[in-house]
């Protein structure tokens, strides 16, 4: 599935991973590819990304707030104050604060 990570300065993620965990309203909830469709808001927390590998990802002074997980290297997390969340098409856009 495809993930996009907006924020209101730039696009801070793009790429496809293998699933994503997002801090929503009634707790932490996990998407993988052919999840139903959703739209839900997201409290302050922590987005982990799921990656099968990060050869391809760029990380840059633009993408500073994705940091790989001390423990797990496929692991991505982005920290956010609140935001919103859309799953439609094995496409998942986060537009984050």
């Amino acid at each position: 599935m495809y993930l996009e990570i907006v924020s209101p300065e730039a696009t801070l993620f793009s790429s496809d991973v293998d699933s994503v965990v997002v801090p929503g309203a009634n707790g932490e909830f996990q998407m993988l590819n052919n999840h139903a469709p959703i739209v839900s808001l997201l409290t302050a927390g922590t987005v982990k990304i799921h990656t099968h590998s990060q050869t391809h990802l760029v990380f840059d002074e633009l993408h500073a707030t994705v940091v790989p997980q001390a423990d797990d290297d496929k692991i991505l997390t982005v920290k956010i104050n609140s935001g919103t969340v859309e799953m439609k098409d094995n496409k998942v856009i986060v537009l984050a604060d």
